[in-house]
Protein backbone atom coordinates (compact mmCIF):
# COMPACT_ATOMS: atom_id res chain seq x y z
CA UNK A 1 0.00 0.00 0.00
CA UNK A 2 1.52 3.39 -1.16
CA UNK A 3 1.24 6.58 0.92
CA UNK A 4 0.13 9.35 -0.80
CA UNK A 5 1.66 12.75 0.07
CA UNK A 6 -0.26 15.31 1.64
CA UNK A 7 -0.12 18.60 -0.41
CA UNK A 8 1.13 22.03 1.65
CA UNK A 9 -2.26 23.86 2.73
CA UNK A 10 -2.17 27.63 3.13
CA UNK A 11 -3.13 28.38 6.30
CA UNK A 12 -4.67 32.07 7.46
CA UNK A 13 -1.98 33.45 9.99
CA UNK A 14 -2.32 36.59 11.89
CA UNK A 15 0.32 38.06 14.14
CA UNK A 16 0.05 39.78 17.05
CA UNK A 17 2.90 41.88 18.87
CA UNK A 18 2.86 42.72 22.94
CA UNK A 19 4.81 46.03 23.24
CA UNK A 20 4.53 48.80 25.61
CA UNK A 21 7.04 50.90 23.28
CA UNK A 22 6.88 49.05 19.69
CA UNK A 23 5.29 50.82 16.80
CA UNK A 24 4.88 49.07 13.15
CA UNK A 25 7.44 51.10 12.36
CA UNK A 26 10.07 49.30 14.93
CA UNK A 27 8.46 45.98 15.07
CA UNK A 28 11.73 43.82 13.48
CA UNK A 29 10.07 40.71 15.48
CA UNK A 30 6.63 40.93 13.94
CA UNK A 31 8.07 41.77 10.10
CA UNK A 32 10.04 38.49 10.59
CA UNK A 33 7.12 36.62 11.73
CA UNK A 34 5.24 38.04 8.43
CA UNK A 35 8.25 37.66 5.95
CA UNK A 36 8.73 33.72 7.38
CA UNK A 37 4.86 32.57 7.09
CA UNK A 38 4.29 34.25 4.00
CA UNK A 39 7.24 32.74 2.34
CA UNK A 40 6.59 29.26 3.52
CA UNK A 41 2.95 29.98 1.54
CA UNK A 42 0.35 31.08 4.00
CA UNK A 43 -1.32 33.68 4.07
CA UNK A 44 -1.11 36.80 6.71
CA UNK A 45 -4.83 37.72 7.96
CA UNK A 46 -3.85 40.42 10.40
CA UNK A 47 -1.28 42.36 12.43
CA UNK A 48 -1.83 44.25 15.47
CA UNK A 49 0.25 45.55 18.45
CA UNK A 50 -1.22 45.98 21.57
CA UNK A 51 0.49 47.23 25.03
CA UNK A 52 1.06 44.15 27.68
CA UNK A 53 -2.26 44.24 29.24
CA UNK A 54 -4.34 41.18 29.57
CA UNK A 55 -7.21 42.26 28.90
CA UNK A 56 -6.62 44.21 25.47
CA UNK A 57 -4.16 40.93 24.43
CA UNK A 58 -7.42 38.73 24.78
CA UNK A 59 -9.67 40.87 23.62
CA UNK A 60 -7.91 40.89 20.12
CA UNK A 61 -6.72 37.19 20.31
CA UNK A 62 -10.56 36.20 21.23
CA UNK A 63 -12.41 38.11 17.99
CA UNK A 64 -9.56 35.78 15.69
CA UNK A 65 -10.08 32.52 17.35
CA UNK A 66 -13.21 33.88 16.88
CA UNK A 67 -13.14 34.55 13.04
CA UNK A 68 -13.10 32.54 9.92
CA UNK A 69 -10.57 34.49 8.70
CA UNK A 70 -7.56 33.22 11.34
CA UNK A 71 -6.30 29.69 11.61
CA UNK A 72 -3.48 30.15 13.83
CA UNK A 73 -2.00 33.26 15.77
CA UNK A 74 1.32 33.78 16.35
CA UNK A 75 2.19 36.21 19.43
CA UNK A 76 5.44 38.01 19.98
CA UNK A 77 6.22 39.60 23.44
CA UNK A 78 5.57 39.26 26.93
CA UNK A 79 6.77 35.96 27.42
CA UNK A 80 9.47 36.55 29.99
CA UNK A 81 9.57 37.34 33.82
CA UNK A 82 9.05 41.17 33.81
CA UNK A 83 6.27 42.72 35.87
CA UNK A 84 5.06 43.12 32.29
CA UNK A 85 5.02 40.45 30.68
CA UNK A 86 1.74 39.05 30.78
CA UNK A 87 1.03 37.07 27.56
CA UNK A 88 0.83 33.26 29.09
CA UNK A 89 -1.34 34.39 31.78
CA UNK A 90 -3.72 36.31 29.18
CA UNK A 91 -3.91 33.33 26.60
CA UNK A 92 -3.70 29.85 28.72
CA UNK A 93 -6.83 30.60 29.64
CA UNK A 94 -8.54 31.06 26.30
CA UNK A 95 -6.83 27.60 25.32
CA UNK A 96 -9.21 24.59 25.11
CA UNK A 97 -5.99 22.47 25.15
CA UNK A 98 -2.65 23.19 25.85
CA UNK A 99 0.23 22.41 23.72
CA UNK A 100 2.73 21.40 26.84
CA UNK A 101 5.94 20.20 24.07
CA UNK A 102 5.63 23.49 22.40
CA UNK A 103 7.61 25.46 25.33
CA UNK A 104 9.53 22.40 26.25
CA UNK A 105 10.55 21.88 22.67
CA UNK A 106 11.13 25.73 22.18
CA UNK A 107 13.63 26.15 25.23
CA UNK A 108 15.22 23.04 24.07
CA UNK A 109 16.28 24.23 20.46
CA UNK A 110 16.76 27.98 22.08
CA UNK A 111 19.57 26.63 24.51
CA UNK A 112 21.68 25.80 21.27
CA UNK A 113 21.18 29.60 20.48
CA UNK A 114 21.27 31.36 24.14
CA UNK A 115 22.31 28.46 26.14
CA UNK A 116 21.00 28.84 30.09
CA UNK A 117 19.02 32.25 29.31
CA UNK A 118 15.93 30.12 27.25
CA UNK A 119 15.11 29.12 30.96
CA UNK A 120 13.34 32.96 30.98
CA UNK A 121 11.04 32.22 28.27
CA UNK A 122 7.45 31.68 29.14
CA UNK A 123 6.84 30.43 25.56
CA UNK A 124 3.41 28.56 25.56
CA UNK A 125 0.96 27.62 23.00
CA UNK A 126 -2.69 25.93 22.83
CA UNK A 127 -5.70 25.10 20.56
CA UNK A 128 -8.90 27.55 21.28
CA UNK A 129 -12.17 27.05 19.18
CA UNK A 130 -9.96 24.90 16.65
CA UNK A 131 -7.06 28.15 16.17
CA UNK A 132 -4.33 27.20 16.90
CA UNK A 133 -2.11 29.88 19.25
CA UNK A 134 1.59 30.43 19.86
CA UNK A 135 3.51 32.31 22.17
CA UNK A 136 6.56 33.68 21.34
CA UNK A 137 8.98 35.87 23.13
CA UNK A 138 9.48 39.39 22.08
CA UNK A 139 13.00 39.15 20.36
CA UNK A 140 13.46 38.92 16.29
CA UNK A 141 16.26 35.64 17.50
CA UNK A 142 13.64 33.86 19.31
CA UNK A 143 10.65 34.79 16.76
CA UNK A 144 12.80 32.92 13.94
CA UNK A 145 13.87 30.24 16.31
CA UNK A 146 10.59 29.17 17.17
CA UNK A 147 9.50 29.35 13.44
CA UNK A 148 12.52 27.91 11.55
CA UNK A 149 12.81 24.95 14.64
CA UNK A 150 9.30 23.90 14.99
CA UNK A 151 6.69 26.09 13.29
CA UNK A 152 7.76 25.74 9.73
CA UNK A 153 6.93 22.13 9.86
CA UNK A 154 3.97 21.84 12.09
CA UNK A 155 2.10 24.20 10.03
CA UNK A 156 2.52 22.47 6.97
CA UNK A 157 0.38 19.51 6.15
CA UNK A 158 2.56 17.53 3.71
CA UNK A 159 5.00 17.22 7.34
CA UNK A 160 4.80 13.27 8.54
CA UNK A 161 4.58 11.79 10.31
CA UNK A 162 2.45 14.19 11.98
CA UNK A 163 1.45 18.42 11.66
CA UNK A 164 -1.42 20.45 13.60
CA UNK A 165 -3.20 21.42 10.30
CA UNK A 166 -5.27 18.24 10.33
CA UNK A 167 -6.65 19.92 13.11
CA UNK A 168 -7.65 22.94 11.80
CA UNK A 169 -8.93 21.80 7.81
CA UNK A 170 -9.61 18.21 8.17
CA UNK A 171 -9.42 15.40 7.03
CA UNK A 172 -10.92 14.60 10.56
CA UNK A 173 -12.56 17.78 10.99
CA UNK A 174 -15.35 19.80 8.90
CA UNK A 175 -12.95 22.76 7.18
CA UNK A 176 -14.46 24.96 9.47
CA UNK A 177 -12.82 28.60 7.49
CA UNK A 178 -10.99 27.12 4.40
CA UNK A 179 -8.43 29.62 2.67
Amino acid sequence: MSKVKTPFRPLKISVLTVSDTRTLAEDTSGDALVELLQNAGHKLSERQIVKDDVYQMRAVVSQWIASTETHVVLITGGTGFYSRDSTPEAMTPLFDKTIEGFGELFRQISYQEIGTSTIQSRAVAGLANQTLVFCLPGSTGACKTAWNGILAEQLDASHRPCNFVSMLIGPYVSPLHEV
